[in-house]
């Protein structure tokens, strides 16, 4: 798989090896970054379903996912929800202080957390974690301090692409491919 990486990949693997954690941020990640508002005033979001499934089967394999988000949304806790993701953090704009907190919650450390965001409120969060992940829709001083930068822009794959990577590279992928050639996905 195509990417960027300002580390050589023995090294993008072995940081890899340890991550327990992958945390996202929402609006440029999970979403393509558009807000849509309805006359009601409304706000809707649109998240992919592939990402989805992504986030699904890094779960299955034992690492835990969180979102940490500087906006409120009830769209966000309607999409973890589905999801089964139990970690949300909605409103925090400090986002390192946010995974920090939750670090100490679930008894981890950076090292072993991956985060992915797309702009300054993520930049401390993504110079500071174990791998720190951005996306090409991300201005270039966001993605200058990541480890790796995705192929796939948010909103269009750039989470799932993220979790077939870890998977990959922790050594899950062959089970997951299994599970699903036998009709047991």
């Amino acid at each position: 798989m195509a990417f960027e990486s300002r580390l050589d990949l023995p090294v993008l693997i072995e940081r890899v090896r340890h991550i327990r954690l992958l945390a996202l941020d929402v609006d440029g990640v999970m979403t393509d970054g558009r807000l849509y508002f309805q006359a009601d005033g409304q706000e809707t979001k649109s998240f992919s379903t592939q990402d989805g499934l992504g986030i699904k089967l890094l779960r299955q394999a034992g690492i835990d996912v969180a979102i940490i988000t500087g906006r409120r949304s009830p769209m966000v806790d309607q999409r973890a929800e589905a999801l089964g993701i139990e970690h949300v953090m909605q409103g925090r704009d400090d986002k390192l202080e946010a995974l920090q907190s939750l670090l100490s919650e679930l008894n981890m450390d950076l090292r072993q957390t991956a985060y992915c965001g797309d702009d300054l409120p993520d930049l401390s969060a993504i110079k500071r974690a174990g791998l720190g992940i951005s996306v090409p829709n991300a201005p270039l001083y966001i993605r200058e301090c990541a480890d790796w930068v995705t192929e796939h822009a948010g909103g269009h794959g750039a989470v799932r692409e993220i979790c077939d990577n870890l998977l990959a590279w922790q050594g899950h992928w062959p089970a997951v491919l299994d599970t699903y050639s036998h009709g047991k996905g």
